[in-house]
């Protein structure tokens, strides 16, 4: 049998994905019990196959929010707090200890999942709430979404975006603020240029900002808001608990249910992948699942009210973890799972009144077992859980000890799907699929990590060493006492004179004895490299 060059490719690309031999593929195999398997190739080529998936996997990531390395019971022996479903998914597939998010907040960490590119890099700071925008991803710019578009795959965001739409006033002018005021001001009959839908997502039902926490209480579906918000809301019947704190005055919409929003965003995506193996079985999909849960306020819905013994913010994250075992569910029964890589992280460490509430009254500690949490550029507040499951691919129940960071999805997406990045995109993407595949052969995959708070500080790490290019935390005030203030848990300082932190993570995994006058040699390594990559306006590599 003579095949195309561009056939052969194909037959090779084939054989990987379903794990057969070339020859086999190609009726050349000498071996009649090989042989039997080559009618699959024919249906696979076909597509007549009953039930037959896509050859390319379909991608599954859940983003939560807030979600510490410690609150789950997976990373943490100690834990209070049930999560069998996250857990089941480590047992099928990798944990990673060493993952991080690019920021220690949520809007530059979402920004830079979605663009493979650091978000200080924009130049700005803080977070959006209500109507604050523009979209920080500015329309050219490459997303994860738009990629697999390109690839031939159905994308679809269901939850939480938060980084920034443009909403207009009666007079179409742009209104790009955050504040009760704004939201106001917003004309609901004017379509948002700027949605999800116009950055790489074919569908999106979610919220603008945090759901639950800031001022706009509405669903956006596609690019409108099809039920405004009436009224400012009425907190009065809310619970009211340690937890309940970080719930803004705004303006709320009829239907808009402040304890079920993360049972809405999964109905969403459950209906997403029903629908999609009904209309397009043959056709890949991305499905981004963002949710609210753990954010603050910790609102769990009445399903899970008094499920666990660790309160409100536990029953909250049990609620969360129902929410990935409905998803890994609904795959199986789609038939789905065998060909669907499922990826699971957070967008940074544990917020700070959860922290302080949980270990004073569940004796949970949701940094464990690290310094620093939400906000802070120590490791707290940037290390999060990362698991991945690709069945026949990602060897069950292993452990990854490669530094990763989540800007790196874009570049091990693009390597999934077998295309290449330009070099005007996902900058800061380092692509860890050798890692997920167990073929790194230890070789690291990245040999430095950009680290970011919300007031744009900035730290860099090499192997153990980790450099901050700032005094102090970069995020949370430690000098701030009381029932919410994190003065008690600041360290002393050694080395008070110093203007920068360096720690050897390796000996000092809890970042307690600042090195920067006893190796000097490293600071100006790190701090060279640092500047390098500011300037340079990239971190990973030029790409041939």
């Amino acid at each position: 049998m003579i095949i195309s060059v561009r056939f052969a490719v194909y037959l090779s690309s084939l054989s990987s994905i379903v794990d057969l031999p070339l020859q086999v593929l190609t009726g050349h195999a000498n071996n009649p019990t090989a042989m039997k398997h080559a009618p699959l190739f024919i249906y696979l080529l076909f597509g007549i196959l009953p039930g037959a998936q896509a050859a390319q996997p379909n991608i599954v990531f859940i983003l939560a929010d807030d979600l510490g390395y410690g609150d789950v019971a997976c990373y943490n022996p100690e834990s209070k707090i049930p999560t069998p479903n996250i857990d089941r998914l480590a047992r099928e597939g990798m944990l990673f200890t060493d993952a991080h998010s690019p920021s220690t907040v949520c809007t530059p960490t979402r920004y830079s999942v979605l663009t493979g590119r650091m978000a200080f890099r924009t130049g700005m700071r803080g977070v959006f709430t209500g109507a604050g925008g523009p979209c920080m991803i500015e329309k050219p710019r490459l997303t994860i979404g738009g990629l697999l578009q390109k690839k031939g795959y159905t994308t679809a965001l269901f939850g939480k975006w938060h980084v920034g739409m443009t909403f207009f006033d009666k007079e179409g002018k742009a209104i790009n603020k955050n504040g009760l005021e704004a939201v106001k001001r917003i004309d609901y009959s004017r379509a948002i240029p700027d949605a999800p839908i116009h950055r790489g997502f074919d569908r999106f039902f979610g919220s603008v900002c945090c759901p639950t926490t800031d001022w706009l209480y509405a669903f956006v579906d596609g690019d409108r808001i099809p039920v405004p918000p009436t009224k400012i809301i009425d907190r009065g019947p809310l619970p009211k608990h340690p937890y309940s704190r970080d719930n803004r005055p705004g303006m709320i919409a009829p239907g808009y249910e402040m304890e079920e929003i993360d049972l809405q965003f999964l109905e969403k995506s459950l209906r997403f992948l029903e629908n999609h193996v009904k209309k397009s079985p043959k056709k890949p999909f991305f499905l981004f699942h963002s949710t609210q849960a753990a954010h603050l306020p910790s609102f769990p819905a009445d399903a899970f009210k008094g499920k666990t013994k660790a309160g409100p913010h536990g029953d909250f994250i049990f609620e969360l973890d129902h929410v990935v075992g409905e998803l890994l569910k609904a795959l199986e029964k789609h038939g789905l799972a065998d060909n669907t890589l499922v990826m699971f992280s957070s967008d940074n460490g544990p917020e700070v009144p959860t922290v302080i509430s949980m270990r004073s009254d569940h004796k949970h500690d949701g940094a464990r077992p690290w310094r620093g949490v939400k906000r802070d550029n120590w490791v707290g507040g940037h290390r999060v859980p990362f698991i991945a499951r690709w069945p026949g691919k990602i060897k069950p129940g292993s452990t990854s000890k490669q530094t990763i960071c989540l800007t790196d999805l874009v570049a091990t997406c693009a390597a999934v799907v077998g295309t290449k990045l330009p070099n005007d995109g996902a900058e800061d993407s380092y692509n860890f699929l050798p890692a997920l595949l167990g073929t790194d052969d230890g070789k690291p995959v990245r040999q430095y990590t950009l680290h970011q708070t919300i007031s744009l500080a900035l730290a860099i790490r090499r192997g153990p060493w980790k450099y901050l290019d700032h005094k102090g935390s970069g995020g949370n005030n430690y000098g701030r006492g009381g029932r919410w203030g994190m003065k008690q848990y600041a360290l002393g300082e050694k080395a008070p004179k110093a203007p920068a932190q360096l720690y050897n993570l390796d000996t000092d995994p809890g970042e307690t004895t600042n090195l920067y006058f006893k190796n000097p040699e490293i600071v100006k390594e790190l701090k060279t490299k640092l500047e390098e990559y500011k300037k340079s306006g990239r971190s990973a590599p030029i790409r041939k």
